[in-house]
Protein backbone atom coordinates (compact mmCIF):
# COMPACT_ATOMS: atom_id res chain seq x y z
CA UNK A 1 0.00 0.00 0.00
CA UNK A 2 1.73 3.08 -1.21
CA UNK A 3 1.62 6.08 1.36
CA UNK A 4 2.38 9.25 -0.08
CA UNK A 5 3.01 12.47 2.37
CA UNK A 6 2.63 15.71 1.26
CA UNK A 7 3.90 18.60 3.29
CA UNK A 8 2.70 22.35 2.57
CA UNK A 9 3.03 25.57 3.54
CA UNK A 10 -0.94 26.21 5.06
CA UNK A 11 -3.29 27.89 2.41
CA UNK A 12 -4.19 25.73 0.08
CA UNK A 13 -7.78 24.92 -0.57
CA UNK A 14 -9.80 21.68 0.11
CA UNK A 15 -10.33 22.21 -3.67
CA UNK A 16 -6.67 22.20 -4.30
CA UNK A 17 -6.35 19.31 -2.25
CA UNK A 18 -9.41 17.10 -3.40
CA UNK A 19 -7.71 17.90 -6.93
CA UNK A 20 -4.68 16.45 -5.83
CA UNK A 21 -5.71 13.19 -4.45
CA UNK A 22 -7.72 12.80 -7.40
CA UNK A 23 -4.89 12.95 -10.18
CA UNK A 24 -2.09 11.47 -8.16
CA UNK A 25 -3.97 8.66 -6.39
CA UNK A 26 -5.11 7.80 -10.32
CA UNK A 27 -1.56 8.41 -11.43
CA UNK A 28 0.32 6.81 -8.77
CA UNK A 29 -2.35 3.64 -9.11
CA UNK A 30 -1.19 3.35 -12.74
CA UNK A 31 2.08 3.50 -12.39
CA UNK A 32 2.61 1.25 -9.40
CA UNK A 33 -0.03 -1.22 -10.50
CA UNK A 34 -2.60 -0.99 -7.99
CA UNK A 35 -5.52 -0.62 -7.20
CA UNK A 36 -6.65 3.45 -6.27
CA UNK A 37 -8.19 2.47 -3.25
CA UNK A 38 -4.26 1.33 -1.91
CA UNK A 39 -2.96 4.66 -2.22
CA UNK A 40 -2.90 6.76 0.87
CA UNK A 41 -2.14 10.93 0.88
CA UNK A 42 -2.00 12.24 3.74
CA UNK A 43 -1.40 16.37 4.13
CA UNK A 44 0.84 18.34 6.75
CA UNK A 45 -0.09 21.72 6.67
CA UNK A 46 2.75 24.23 7.76
CA UNK A 47 2.65 27.17 9.12
CA UNK A 48 5.57 29.43 7.62
CA UNK A 49 6.97 30.69 10.56
CA UNK A 50 7.73 26.90 10.72
CA UNK A 51 9.21 26.60 7.35
CA UNK A 52 12.90 27.83 6.44
CA UNK A 53 14.43 28.27 3.07
CA UNK A 54 17.92 29.12 2.20
CA UNK A 55 18.51 30.02 5.64
CA UNK A 56 15.62 32.42 6.37
CA UNK A 57 12.38 31.51 7.17
CA UNK A 58 9.26 31.49 4.83
CA UNK A 59 7.67 33.90 7.09
CA UNK A 60 10.18 36.76 6.81
CA UNK A 61 10.43 36.52 2.88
Amino acid sequence: MPTISVRLLKGRSIDQKREFVEVVTREAARILKCGPDAVEIVFEDVEKHDWGIGGKLVADK
